[in-house]
């Protein structure tokens, strides 16, 4: 490193003649045969200059007259084009299967630009909402090259989009794109369904459906959300010649991911408006079917092997395991499956009917296996729950710090105009000072440091680094019984909330009202499948009311009510079914007793005048 930081200096030493220097701590150059200390200094720019101290600096926003450099012509979709094939090729490494990109999200991504117009159509969509000015002759000569790198599809998107500049008479002033404008107006957002950063991962889910591979919405978003899969700040990878500036910041600029929810609904919309045919089915042989599905959840959950026999009943029994109910279909089967969730659902209420989860006949039922295990091989819901609750609230510290650490201030920071250039540089600068401050403080980086993806949250086992012991092999001994020959549940009853469903025009939600009334157990058991899937506990409540109308509907028998204090909401609706049954029961048969009555007294009274 000195012959590097002394190579311009080769004066020999005055006190030796040897040509031997070196650099200090400090600085200052010194003789490494006689170690003597000269007055020649080298200047060390401090990268961990902190703030409070005394230089100051200035950014200059530039002579007003200076022309700013420009790229070539390009449109909106080519920057979104990129970052769908960055998004494909993250994927691939991942090892997600590699037709995924060339045969199924090209495919889609064609056939989006054909139907909204922007490409591979005879009638193209034009747009002349800013003003024209003479283009220039290099822009132009640039706007149809196509690099070498580009797959077919991206050969002749960029020659449709080219052509499309090209007839456009200039260039936008107040951005980097030509068609920036149309993308910001509502009107054509609605009528043209324009694409979105949050439609790049619709479009990808969809691909991924298609093909069948077992990658799930949340472990979509979870790859997100760690970096794997970029979508925050996914413009910084675009290439130098596509210029960002000015409107553009308005519409790659990405602040958060989205929730499953949003992009659930956004994959729905997508589907329809590309009028896609059938899907391939999803027999139970695929890893998105809820019978494999559910298994995976299962042992993330550290739960036993042999309740998985139990759900797939429970599944059967709701018609969710014919490849019809899991497939999209636009004329049978129109609702896009949201297979993480229903396969969470599936497993939360085979809970409940195994284990009641009424905050009493659990506990209950744990003590009962307490007593009856000899050789410690039967499952007991308390120690799982002393267990995944640690596990848990390490978890979500876990997370909770990646949080914190991670970077969302851009390398590339976009400015919507040019007078706030200044503004968002120095809040740049201002963001990496404050993680130099911070990595010297807690003495580690402040970024996250991404390792290997999984589809677990949590590690049971004996080997090291571990959750805790591993609960697979346990035996439900405890909680069943042999009825005729047949395992059936020890718990009999069963409790539900109203199972009326609500009209989605007027209200989409009651978890926040009737939550402080739900047993403890099960709102728990709520919070800990919705962190596996990284949604809200309402979100996966109304999926659960839902497969519980599928089950359940109007049959449930009346003798099933459950007591409690936590359990008042369904209790009282039971209660005032079966009162108003009861009295419409009494009333009935009160009806029939005078009838009858009425009927038999004429009958005596003539017996007894005849005799």
């Amino acid at each position: 490193m000195d012959d590097e930081d002394t190579a311009g200096f080769r004066e020999p030493c005055a006190q030796c003649s040897a040509v031997d220097w070196g650099v200090s701590d400090e600085g200052r150059f010194y003789c490494r045969s006689c170690h003597i200390v000269i007055e020649r200094t080298k200047e060390v720019v401090d990268p961990s200059y902190a703030p409070g101290s005394s230089r100051i600096s200035t950014i200059g926003r530039g002579t007003k007259t200076k022309k700013p450099e420009r790229g070539r012509r390009w449109m909106i979709c080519e920057g979104f084009q990129f970052i769908l094939r960055n998004q494909a090729n993250a994927l691939l490494r991942l090892g997600v299967n590699p037709h995924f990109k060339d045969e199924v999200l090209c495919q889609l991504w064609r056939l989006y630009l054909q139907k909204s117009r922007q490409a591979y159509t005879h009638n193209p969509v034009t747009t002349a909402t800013f003003k024209v000015r003479g283009p220039d002759s290099d822009s132009a000569a640039e706007s149809s090259v196509v690099s070498a790198g580009e797959t077919d599809a991206e050969a002749n998107l960029s020659s449709a989009a080219g052509s499309n500049a090209e007839s456009s008479s200039d260039w936008s002033l107040c951005s980097g794109s030509v068609d920036a404008a149309s993308y910001l107006s509502p009107r054509l957002r609605r009528t043209r369904s324009l694409m979105t950063m949050m439609k790049t991962l619709a479009l990808i889910h969809l691909a991924l459906i298609w093909i069948r591979e077992p990658l799930t919405l949340s472990d979509l978003l979870r790859l997100v959300n760690e970096g794997h899969v970029p979508y925050v700040n996914a413009y910084e990878e675009l290439p130098d010649e596509m210029k960002l500036e000015g409107k553009d910041s308005l519409i790659f600029r990405v602040e958060s991911v989205p929730s499953h929810r949003v992009v659930h609904q956004e994959a729905q919309t997508l589907v329809q408006f590309l009028q896609l045919p059938a899907f391939p089915p999803i027999s139970q042989q695929s890893l998105l079917h809820p019978a494999l599905l559910s298994m995976r959840y299962l042992t993330d959950a550290n739960l036993p092997d042999e309740l998985h026999l139990w759900v797939c009943r429970l599944m059967k029994r709701a018609g969710m395991a014919d490849q019809t109910f899991n497939t999209f279909d636009a004329s049978s089967h129109p609702v896009l499956p949201r297979y993480d969730i229903q396969a969470a659902a599936l497993i939360i209420i085979t809970m409940k009917l195994i284990f009641g989860l009424d905050d009493h006949t659990e506990w209950d039922l744990s003590n009962e296996a307490s007593d009856r295990d000899r050789t410690g091989n039967m499952f007991n819901l308390r120690r799982w729950y002393r267990l995944l609750q640690a596990a848990l609230i390490r978890a979500r510290q876990r997370r909770r710090r990646d949080v914190a650490r991670k970077q969302w201030m851009a390398t590339k920071p976009l400015y919507p105009n040019r007078k706030d250039k200044s503004v968002v540089m120095k809040k740049k600068r201002v963001a990496e000072q404050v993680q130099v401050c911070f990595e010297k403080l807690s003495s580690r980086p402040a970024g996250v440091e991404r390792g290997d993806p999984s589809s677990f949250w949590f590690c049971w086992g004996d080997e090291d680094g571990a959750d805790g012991p591993s609960l697979h092999q346990k035996k439900l001994d405890g909680v069943l019984t042999l009825k005729h020959n047949v395992l059936t549940p020890s718990n009999a009853a069963y409790w539900h909330p109203a199972l009326r469903p609500c009209n989605p025009r007027k209200c989409r939600s009651h978890y926040s009202e009737v939550e402080p009334t739900l047993p403890r157990t099960f709102v728990w058991l709520l919070q800990l499948f919705s962190f596996l899937l990284d949604v809200k506990p309402a979100y996966l409540y109304e999926e659960v009311l839902r497969v519980e109308r599928r089950v359940v509907g109007s049959k449930t028998p009346r003798t099933t009510a459950t007591t409690g204090p936590q359990t008042r909401t369904a209790a009282r609706t039971r209660t005032r079914t079966e009162t108003r049954t009861g009295a419409r029961t009494r009333t009935r048969a009160q009806t029939r007793t005078r009838t009858r009555a009425q009927t038999r007294t004429p009958q005596r009274g003539r017996e007894t005048g005849e005799t």
